[in-house]
């Protein structure tokens, strides 16, 4: 169902979403390229605060958040994790003018960017098991939690006039990433998004409803 057709069943069922939420739901996209002129503290809590009111398992608040804005510190973390992509393409025996793409287009994205948020999750208030399997469900259950906060994170900055993209580096290289940005020990990162004022405009798809959906 497309965005037209989903309209039009929405005002044959008398059903009235909230502009906002639709709006930023269907119109939001994954920019890349920002306009130079930087994003105020304000903003920035703004989206940080939309993020924090994400569902959560247990209501136990998981996500952490680490705000980048100063060009020296996003190089250094740029050029820590292009090192370690790097490294890993050249493992999989990656041909080195790929390599070097990837690692400059990686660089690029970050520095450019004016603010770079890490998302992290913190497993220290989340429940102790003693067996495997149900402490990997807690873990994941602190992943989903992480990542709807990430999701509010991407919908407040559209609806506050900013554009945004998850970038999933960090989950390669975490660790290269607390050191690179010094992170409290218990912090994981899971994410990281680029944010600013849309320099670009791109459009975007999805599968037809029922390749996703089963009806019992």
């Amino acid at each position: 169902m497309n965005e037209r057709a989903l309209s039009d069943t929405l005002n044959s069922a008398n059903f009235t979403p909230r502009q906002g939420i639709n709006n930023a739901l269907f119109q939001r996209r994954s920019i890349r390229r920002y306009r130079a002129e930087s994003v105020s503290r304000e903003l920035v809590e703004a989206v940080l605060e939309a993020a924090i009111w994400a569902p959560s398992a247990h209501n136990r608040q998981p996500w952490r958040f680490a705000v980048v804005e100063t060009r020296t510190q996003k190089e250094q973390l740029a050029q820590a994790m292009g090192a370690q992509l790097r490294h890993d393409l050249q493992v999989d025996g990656v041909p080195p003018e790929l390599i070097e793409s990837d690692a400059r287009r990686s660089y690029s994205r970050i520095t450019n960017a004016p603010i770079v948020i890490v998302l992290c999750l913190s497993m220290v208030d989340m429940d102790v098991y003693t067996d495997t399997k149900r402490y990997q469900n807690e873990y994941i259950m602190a992943v989903q939690s992480a990542a709807m906060a990430g999701q509010n994170v991407l919908l407040a900055a559209h609806d506050l006039g900013l554009s945004a993209c998850w970038m999933c580096g960090p989950l390669f290289c975490p660790d290269v990433v607390k050191d690179a940005l010094g992170l409290p020990d218990d912090w994981q990162p899971q994410a990281l998004f680029t944010m600013g004022y849309p320099a670009e405009e791109r459009d975007k798809s999805r599968k037809p409803l029922e390749a996703s959906v089963l009806w019992r």
